[in-house]
């Protein structure tokens, strides 16, 4: 795998609340959310009742701790090391959980455990390849495995790879860009389907407000090997 850009890196070491603005405090983990609009859409159960789950991008790892509160073995795989130092510090002594720095592809092709669920919430599946990523991902769920993911609904016209801009560090004159990748529900379901991903379930979850961005959600599972 190649290496990473630094500036990827930097962009997401750089992202979240807690940046310029003192200690952040632990957040709340009282349920899993797929949308950016608390108690909005559905939670877990989306995974099914996985032993062991794998996230990709967890970031500040509310959904890791969820998870292994009730008592799934979750690893979460980020490649910032600034978010992985603060979810190492809010829950190292959280049972059942483990944060590795690095990219995602390069765990999946390292690694070889098998996770019946694999998810990833607004995290590394929008931010990679599905070229690259969905392969990866297949090799290491477990037969019937749960491969889910949420990210913003695409804006039309605006399909495969496309550029965001971090606006947080104009003051340091200059601005940061890293790549996502957006497609229509159908789109995704035929990257899985040609991935050997089987039971796919693409849609889109309105906002709970009109005018407000949608959620676009993605479950599929792993055939049997």
């Amino acid at each position: 795998m190649p290496p990473l850009p630094s500036t990827a890196i930097e962009y997401w070491d750089t992202y979240m609340p807690h940046r310029g603005q003192g200690e952040q405090p632990v957040p709340m983990v009282d349920r899993f959310e797929w949308t950016q609009y608390p108690g909005h859409g559905p939670g877990a159960e989306v995974l099914g009742n996985p032993g062991r789950a794998l996230d990709l991008g967890p970031a500040e790892g509310k959904e890791v701790v969820f998870l292994a509160r009730q008592g799934v073995d979750v690893t979460g795989v980020d490649f910032s090391p600034v978010q992985v130092a603060r979810a190492r510090a809010w829950w190292n002594d959280e049972p059942l959980t483990r944060f590795v720095q690095s990219d995602v592809c390069n765990f999946l092709a390292a690694d070889s455990d098998l996770f019946d669920a694999i998810y990833s919430v607004w995290g590394a599946v929008w931010f990679t390849d599905p070229e690259e990523l969905f392969p990866l991902v297949a090799k290491r769920l477990a037969p019937g495995g749960v491969f889910a993911f949420s990210q913003a609904e695409p804006s039309a016209g605006a399909y495969g790879p496309q550029p965001m801009r971090g606006k947080w560090l104009e003051g340091r004159g200059r601005e940061l860009t890293v790549m996502r990748w957006q497609y229509t529900t159908d789109a995704w379901t035929d990257l899985l389907k040609r991935h050997g991903f089987a039971d796919i379930e693409a849609q889109v979850l309105a906002a709970p407000e009109p005018e407000k961005l949608g959620t676009l959600l993605v479950r599929a599972r792993a055939t049997s090997r």
